[in-house]
């Protein structure tokens, strides 16, 4: 399933086939698609009239060039969406999920008691096999999903083990493709089985990242689950370093295991400058911390830019997001599993989630329920190091128009989204894809 050295990549092969489609023409070897004089083409140009960006009173236009927001006037010819005096918001992201799991569009699925990881592992793999469905359309049918509820872009972990190959991988890859036009993706090669305690999982990383899929590579709590601290995170770390990938570790422990896994995270990432280039998920030990231990450790986080991503899963175990930001940890929001073997519960929608977020911290105060929508989108933003879609001239014209007062009460009542607006192209409309 890798392709030699000297083969192109698969991502490589579907930008090409795609740039073929679009242009009628083969760009010989090393050409760049910019390499077209952009000034020949012509702006695409959409004004979006009468909307109120983040509830402001007074309605506006929002003209977008080449998918950007603009603040100068628009170009002739300009077509034009009347947004009905509807709130204009940023489009989510989600921060961590995991699509290839999923039997979102399936048959009901009745779950057997589960206590540890290595219950829920052996569920996934009678999942995985019971399903008529491959991973590409089961995952294809939960992103588009997502996209009809707002979101501009997302990690996607995908299960690699020796029970799957790399089937996880080139099903969301798949997926990704077909939403190429309506949503940003980046894969995580997640060793679900353990790095170590599974042989033949490390050679299906390092395969991974040799195809050229996958944007990082992931881990899983190297001592509780793994029993392997250095070995695992040498691996992950060392196949990131060489094949210039992130890493996205899940850490579950909530004792002192998940402190000294993090400090080996941190150690790592200082000593091979992967700084901005690595992520920890979950992270279930920091809520539990005296604020001078939280404070110590989130001081080196921000330092060397390592993100964390949580996906509210109650009030003991979500990350104490406002404090991380303090020192400036980029923090995003996730919906982890959804309806998969874990869980019957989830549905993709990262409104709903930043509605979570509110709840399970007790959130009251309007700009506390506004700061769970950015870090609904923002914070999700920063982990994947996208730009922001903020609404402002320059920034990409992602975003939802929906029917409401405020982002607080938008937050509260999770309207439909309208309309989802990626890069100036209407990509849902009334909760169906375009």
């Amino acid at each position: 399933m890798t392709p030699a050295p000297s083969t192109p990549s698969r991502r490589a092969v579907l930008a090409t086939a795609a740039t073929v489609a679009a242009t009628g023409t083969m760009l010989s070897a090393g050409t760049a698609p910019a390499a077209a004089d952009a000034r020949k083409r012509p702006r695409q140009a959409v004004v979006f009239r009468n909307v109120r960006p983040f509830g402001a009173r007074k309605p506006v236009d929002l003209t977008v060039v080449d998918g950007r927001i603009s603040d100068r006037p628009a170009p002739g010819g300009a077509e034009v969406i009347d947004g009905g005096g509807r709130i204009a918001l940023p489009s989510l992201v989600d921060a961590h999920i995991h699509p290839d799991k999923t039997s979102w569009g399936g048959p009901w699925v009745s779950r057997r008691p589960a206590d540890t990881i290595a219950d829920f592992v052996a569920q996934d793999v009678e999942l995985f096999d019971s399903q008529s469905r491959s991973v590409g359309e089961r995952a294809y049918g939960l992103m588009a999903h997502a996209v009809t509820r707002g979101t501009r872009a997302m990690r996607a972990h995908a299960d690699v083990a020796p029970a799957y190959g790399l089937a996880g991988v080139e099903g969301v890859a798949e997926a990704r493709e077909r939403l190429r036009h309506a949503l940003d993706v980046q894969i995580v090669a997640f060793p679900q089985h353990g790095v170590v305690r599974t042989p033949g999982t490390a050679a299906l990383l390092e395969e991974a990242a040799r195809s050229g899929l996958v944007d990082c590579i992931g881990g899983i709590d190297p001592i509780s689950f793994d029993n392997a601290l250095e070995e695992q995170l040498d691996l992950v770390f060392g196949l990131a370093d060489r094949h210039g990938t992130g890493v996205d570790i899940h850490l579950h422990d909530t004792d002192a295991k998940g402190v000294t896994v993090l400090r080996g995270i941190i150690d790592r990432t200082r000593a091979l400058s992967l700084q901005g280039r690595v992520t920890v998920s979950h992270v279930f030990c920091l809520p539990g911390l005296s604020d001078a231990e939280l404070g110590a450790l989130a001081e080196e986080l921000g330092d060397l830019d390592i993100s964390l991503t949580t996906v509210a899963p109650s009030r003991d175990l979500v990350l104490p997001v406002a404090r991380l930001r303090e020192y400036g940890v980029k923090v995003g929001l996730g919906s982890d599993g959804v309806r998969d073997a874990w869980s019957p519960f989830g549905n993709a929608d990262m409104m709903h989630r930043a509605h979570l977020l509110g709840w399970v911290t007790d959130m009251r105060l309007d700009e506390e329920l506004s700061s769970c929508y950015e870090a609904a989108t923002h914070g999700g933003s920063d982990v994947m190091g996208l730009p922001r879609a903020g609404l402002t001239p320059g920034s990409p014209a992602d975003f939802v128009l929906v029917r409401g007062e405020c982002v607080p009460q938008v937050v509260v009542d999770m309207p439909q989204r309208d309309l989802v607006v990626h890069g100036g192209t209407v990509v849902a409309r009334d909760g169906r894809l375009v």
